[in-house]
């Protein structure tokens, strides 16, 4: 598989081309809009510049790194001779159905489709396809460039086929490619989100601050981040809309996203990305969050 189609110029999406056309794939990057994909290649060039730095690859990696990427606005020009599709749009089944849909009907007939999803069913993405035994999930871990997992997710209909060539391409990106099923949540995120709502609820529950909590999970747990921080560093809503699928998949109560996390999110407080979430980011420091208007 030498040439790969990247869809979303995102966190996820621009790393995942980085990793790719790291390692000599051809990658066309797709997202509607042209300031995203100005934003992503400016994203990929600094983290080349920060591994250059570390002299961990030489000037002549980074300008290979960075030829290797094309950037498209218009998705039929971009996929209809691709090996692969990675989907790396927002976490909304909607959307995704959508974007398969299309790519099913634009793709040839032995392109694999994989997607990014953190939680949604593989299998229900496969059903808006006719080729749903060349459906899988690519789990990438957040930065890409440096998270060795890949979470590997067959779907109802993957085949043997699909599985082995997307783990063998994953062990070749130099990761770590891990076989799972296709429940809500996967494997990472399942234990992962429960873990985060409970540290929300137990700051909702007023038991102990955000900087107390975070302290509490990386020298009693040996965390590397908090779960507060780690929640901010993937984006609130991200977190809000995979435990409302494990809770819709599972019907189970223990799933359901924690009153102060849903608040937040409706008034956009979504970690990072807004640039405040647990913590305050607008003045380049990690200050406590004042998150009690919301509880």
């Amino acid at each position: 598989m030498q040439h790969i189609a990247v869809i979303g110029a995102g966190t996820m999406g621009n790393g995942i081309a980085h990793v790719f056309a790291q390692n000599g794939h051809k990658v066309n990057l797709i997202d509607l809009s042209e300031e995203s994909l100005t934003k992503g290649l400016a994203t990929i060039t600094k983290n080349l510049d920060r591994m250059l730095a570390k002299e961990k690859i030489t000037e002549i990696d980074k300008t290979a790194t960075l030829n290797n990427i094309s950037s498209f606005t218009v998705l039929k020009d971009a996929v209809c001779n691709v090996d692969l599709v990675v989907e790396a749009a927002s976490e909304n089944l909607n959307v995704k159905l959508g974007i398969f849909k299309e790519l099913d009907a634009i793709c040839g007939e032995q392109t694999i489709l994989a997607t990014n999803t953190s939680s949604i069913s593989i299998t229900q993405i496969a059903a808006a396809t006719n080729r749903p035994e060349k459906v899988i999930g690519m789990h990438f871990m957040n930065p890409v460039p440096i998270m060795q997992l890949v979470e590997i997710i067959r779907g109802y209909s993957t085949s043997d086929e699909t599985t082995d060539q997307i783990m063998q391409l994953s062990s070749n990106l130099g990761k770590t490619p891990t076989e799972v099923n296709d429940y809500p949540g996967f494997v990472a995120n399942r234990i992962l989100m429960p873990m985060i709502n409970e540290a929300i609820e137990t700051l909702y529950n007023g038991v102990a601050g955000v900087s107390e909590i975070d302290t509490v999970m990386k020298l009693g747990m040996a965390h590397p981040m908090g779960p507060l921080q780690l929640a901010d560093f993937i984006g609130l809503d991200v977190c809000l809309s995979i435990l409302n699928v494990m809770y819709d998949g599972f019907k189970n109560p223990k799933y359901a996203p924690c009153p102060l996390l849903v608040n937040m999110v409706m008034a956009q407080k979504l970690g990072v990305k807004s640039g405040e979430g647990f913590y305050d980011y607008n003045d380049s420091r990690k200050a406590e969050k004042i998150s009690k208007q919301f509880l």
